[in-house]
Parts: C-alpha cells; structure tokens; sequence
C-alpha cells in the first residue's frame, strides 16, 4: 500500500459513515439487485477473464491515450477472488492525466481490497488522488491521500458492512458490467457506490437499446448499459457503456465528458462450451448364457465361490460330521414339514436356550422337547431357580 509523508501535511483526521449521513438517510441497494448479486456463481465467470483495450479519442477524433482492463482468478489472502486491473492514461490539452484500479474481487461482488489512483500533472499545482479500500473484521476502511501542490491531505474512515451491503467499487463495476450484460439487467438495478469524495449513494444500471458499431471495417451488434451514480452531495454522473454480446467492451463515454473510449480491433467473440447432451441408452435384455463375456464371466465367479466354499470346508471338518448326522437324522424321521424339522433339529445347538433337565425326555410328546408340540415348552423356557 503507498504512503505520501511530508513534514507539512496535517494529521490524518477520523471520521465514520455515520457522520457522512446524519443529514442524509444511508442508501440502500434494491432486493433485486441483491438477489442478483447473490446468484452469481463461479461458472458464470468462467468466461469473463480476458482483457479489453480501447483508445481514448477526443470529440473531433484526435487519439488521446488508450484504456485497458484486464481480469484473472486468483487466490489472495486464502480466498477466491477476480483480480481487475485497469488503466488509463493520456494527455488532454497536453496536461497528462490517468487513473488506475487495481482491485480482488471476492464472492458476490463484494471487494476484499482495492487501491484507486488518480493524478492530473498540471504545470503548476499537480493534483494526485489515492483511494485504498480494505474489508476486513466485517467492517470497510478507506483510507484517502489527496496530494495538490505542497499540500497533502489525509482521511480515514471505517463503515461496518451491514451499511455497505451491495456495495460496488470501480473495480467490481467492471466486472458487473460484464455479468450484467451475459445475465441480463435485472428490473430495479440499484447498488450503492462511492462519489468522487468517498461518500455513499445509489448507483443504478439501466438498459439502452441495442446497436451496430462499426470496428475496423466489421459491422458489430453491441448492447449498451447506463450507469448513474447520484451524489449526495454533487450533480449526477452517467456512464454509457457497450459491449459485444461475449461482454468486450467496445464503446465507454461519461456524458457531458469530451473523451471517448473506442474499440480499434474487433476481438474474437468468446464461445462458450454448451455441456453436451447426457446419452440415452434404450434397455436391452439380459441374456447371460448367449452372451459369451458375461456366460465368462459367471463361470469364473463360479469355480471362485466353489474353491473358496472348499477351502472352509476343509479347515471347518466338523461342519461335514454336522450335516451328517443331520441328514441321517432327518431321512429316518421323514417329517412331512422339512423346514419345521430343520429349525428344530438345530435350535438345539444355540447357547440362548435354556438347559433341559434330563429326566423330562421320558415325557416329551415329541423328539425336540422344544418343539411347538411339546405342552411344557414354555415351563422348560423359564428360567430354573
């Protein structure tokens, strides 16, 4: 951040938007344009991140000096942000002039840092104007350095971001202005923005009607946006600005202002990549035993389940006496209810059931006495005392 020092240069002074605003009520941004703001997601800048230059003309068509804006996604301070960097310079009436924005942009427009410069080279009292904005602790501070001559001003102020909500700095302007021309213009576009003194008031954005501009012998339909910002304190100021349909911009003018931006060569128009279609596949029957992959297939997994079920088998050689016993017990009785008799036969190997007394078995109706036919079934399920 750069600082101007001078021995004579009074001190830096406080002040709070509080201040600014106790004759005039604080400026709110429209819900649509909140909405807006809200909606914007980090697909629909994928497209954004080019840079345009125009050269700056006076009223009879003299070349002045040129304007470039210049965008890129970038992570600053462990965030996600755009970083815009404009730039314009020239000479009118031989006295050089210029500003230049440098700014990150973060999530909903909103402006994490930005350093506004702009200087006026008069021969004998040249004019330079710094502007640092910075977010942090959810509250705003700006800090200004005016430079005229010998004298050096100073100013610093805080502003807490609930006053600041849908706040737009230069440098997040141009990025919106790209938005709003890709997105559409929302009815009641209204943002609130800073004048030339740092002090808060509405900016709106409106639509103008679409037009052809002629760029280096290419006839280009452009679509046009006005941006008023209206001072509190001071008279209106209006931008027109119009872009191609990708969001370059071709044409920017302040009304009442002598200097025209102009685009010289047309770019090449930004086409966006449409996500292809998904594919639909029509359901097709499964016939495993013809299709001669999958008929592979099932005989590998076969011979894998069989050579696994063996390998249990042989290191389990109880279970082979187990079912022995079971299928012999289960032919010489050949009980008409095979499942009934199966879940019987092994209940009596869970530990949950309780130990019979060995002098019952004479009594029992049936071979299990926890069979649904032996009548004392629910005496033998009590526990013993």
């Amino acid at each position: 951040m750069c600082v101007i020092s001078t021995s004579s240069a009074p001190p830096m002074t406080q002040s709070t938007n509080s201040e600014q605003t106790a004759l005039q009520p604080a400026p709110k941004a429209t819900a649509q344009a909140l909405r807006f703001l809200d909606s914007i997601q980090d697909e629909d800048l994928k497209y954004l991140m080019f840079d345009d230059s125009l050269v700056t003309t006076s009223d009879t068509g003299k070349e002045l000096g040129e304007f470039t804006v210049s965008m890129e996604t970038v992570n600053y301070r462990g965030k996600d942000c755009v970083l815009v960097h404009a730039n314009s310079h020239g000479a009118i009436d031989g006295v050089p002039c210029g500003t230049s924005i440098t700014a990150y942009i973060g999530k909903n427009m909103r402006t994490v840092e930005q350093q506004h410069h702009e200087y006026v080279k008069l021969e004998n009292c040249p004019l330079d104007r710094k502007t640092f904005i910075v977010y942090q602790d959810d509250t705003y501070i700006i800090n200004r350095i005016i430079t005229q001559g010998e004298d050096v001003q100073r100013t610093s102020k805080t502003v807490p971001r609930p006053e600041m909500e849908g706040f737009i700095s230069e440098g997040a302007n141009l990025l919106l202005h790209r938005l709003l021309i890709t997105k559409g213009i929302p009815e009641n576009m209204q943002v609130i923005s800073f004048d030339s003194d740092t002090n808060l008031c509405p900016a709106t954005f409106q639509k103008l009607e679409d037009r052809t501009q002629t760029v280096d012998t290419t006839e280009l339909k452009v679509y046009g946006i006005e941006r008023t910002i209206n001072s509190v304190i001071d008279l209106p100021t209006t931008w027109q600005s119009y872009f191609m349909e990708d969001g370059h911009l071709t044409h920017r003018v302040q009304v009442g202002s002598p200097v025209t931006m102009k685009l010289i060569r047309a770019p090449s128009l930004i086409i966006r990549d449409e996500e292809p279609p998904k594919p639909t596949f029509e359901k097709q029957p499964l016939n495993w035993e013809e299709d001669s992959q999958l008929y592979s297939r099932f005989m590998d997994r076969k011979e894998e389940l069989k050579g696994d079920h063996g390998t249990y088998m042989r290191q389990h050689p109880e279970l082979k006496a187990l079912l022995a016993d079971f299928l012999q017990f289960l032919l010489l009785r050949k009980p008409n209810d095979v499942i009934a008799f199966s879940a019987e036969y092994f209940a009596s190997f869970s530990p949950a059931m309780p130990s019979p007394s060995p002098y019952l078995a004479s009594n029992n109706p049936t071979p299990f006495i926890y069979s649904r036919g032996n009548t004392r079934i629910e005496e033998l399920r009590a526990p013993t005392r």
